[in-house]
């Protein structure tokens, strides 16, 4: 009898521990779903965007073991009054300027600081451009026309099925994909809970099946073609994003702080929009491109990949925004002007004839109303002028 109870007593323990285990892992995929459902909420948004590996897995990636790259400062400008009422307007949390390699104006907002590792969302698009732009030169990827299949054959059978890595770059495969943020039950959210439940990106993208026209027939802004990218550069190079990013980008420019990436489940970056990195740091990626390429005295991404991904090739509405090889000009843009864009008002802006690189990181839940993108651009315009 004391034999049973003594088995008992180890099973009714093991059960506990078990039970214990499951509701961790629970209470934690909950933890993750509830900061994602209030991701954006307006007593949170500022205090998250500074903070993503709260309702999200991360990963580091690494800066590497070189000196920090200095960013001299130049004379102080003052702010034109319009750009002065935009930042509090449209919740900008941080603003540098750069004019001739110098930085010019550089200011913290609504209690965040320098040291913050501020969210990309879709600016970490042009980053995984700038990686495409590298392989393509190794000769890790062959050509722009290859099918994504290719080097990401789990997309076979999918509506990514025929698609060219050149018409993901332009956002022209055709796919079907509601990206409206404020719906719930649209693609890009269902996408979002994908991540935060742990859930894997890569059976999120293979799953796509429907399509809105042929690809390379229509332009349409589809964030999940930039995942379907970097599954194709995993597999042409046979490396994790984080480490190729740290090897081939980050290191070489000599970043102040460690990055980081968010992840699914499976710990495959978030490429689409899962950067994190401080203001700085987003001004020295976009003073390189700036460069054509070159930083620190070193070629990092080619220059001729520089110049054909900043000018505007896909097919955009006549009189709309313009876009090239993952990143936006102007409808009416000048020579050398273009720039990174995330939602709720993050950018890297580039005017190369002016030399002119402006960072803006914002939490502005007003992005989508009509004409506050204009009006962001008109801003940044306006503190180019200025220098």
């Amino acid at each position: 009898m004391r034999r049973i109870l003594k088995w008992t007593g180890r099973v009714l323990l093991a059960l506990v521990l078990a039970a214990t285990v499951v509701g961790l892992w629970k209470r934690e995929e909950i933890t993750r779903l509830i900061a994602v459902n209030t991701l954006f909420s307006e007593e949170k948004i500022v205090t998250n965007f500074s903070g993503m590996e709260r309702a999200f897995l991360t990963v580091p990636v690494p800066r590497g073991d070189g000196p920090v790259s200095d960013l001299p400062r130049g004379p102080e400008m003052t702010l034109p009054a319009d750009v002065t009422d935009w930042v509090e307007t449209r919740n900008v949390t941080s603003l540098l300027v750069l004019h001739n390699g110098r930085i010019r104006h550089e200011s913290y907002h609504l209690g965040t600081t320098a040291q913050d590792r501020r969210i990309s969302w879709s600016v970490a698009k042009s980053f995984l451009a700038a990686l495409i732009g590298i392989s393509l030169e190794r000769g890790e990827i062959d050509s722009l026309d290859d099918p994504v299949t290719r080097y990401a054959p789990r997309l076979a059978d999918s509506a990514y099925d025929g698609v060219t890595l050149r018409q993901l770059l332009q956002m022209t495969s055709g796919l079907e994909f509601d990206e409206d943020y404020l719906d719930y039950d649209s693609d890009i959210n269902r996408m979002g809970r994908v991540l935060a439940l742990g859930g894997s990106m890569d059976g999120f993208a293979a799953g796509l099946s429907a399509r809105a026209a042929p690809p390379g027939t229509r332009w349409k802004y589809v964030s999940i073609d930039t995942h379907a990218l970097a599954m194709a550069l995993r597999g042409a190079t046979g490396r994790a994003l984080p480490g190729l990013l740290s090897e081939r980008i980050i290191a070489p420019l000599g970043f102040e702080s460690e990055p980081d990436y968010i992840t699914d489940g499976e710990g495959v970056a978030f490429a689409l929009g899962g950067l994190n990195l401080t203001t700085r740091d987003y001004a020295r990626f976009g003073l390189m491109v700036a460069k054509m390429g070159r930083y620190g005295g070193q070629q990092i991404v080619p220059t001729g990949w520089i110049a054909a991904s900043t000018e505007p090739s896909a097919p955009t509405p006549e009189g709309a925004l313009q876009y090239g090889l993952h990143w936006w000009m102007p409808a009416d843009a000048r020579e050398g002007e273009f720039f990174a864009h995330g939602i709720y008002g993050q950018y890297i802006y580039i005017d190369r004839a002016r030399d002119a690189v402006i960072v803006v990181t914002s939490a502005d839940r007003g992005f989508r109303e009509p004409g506050v993108g204009e009006r962001n651009i008109d801003a940044l315009r306006s503190i180019v002028a200025a220098l």
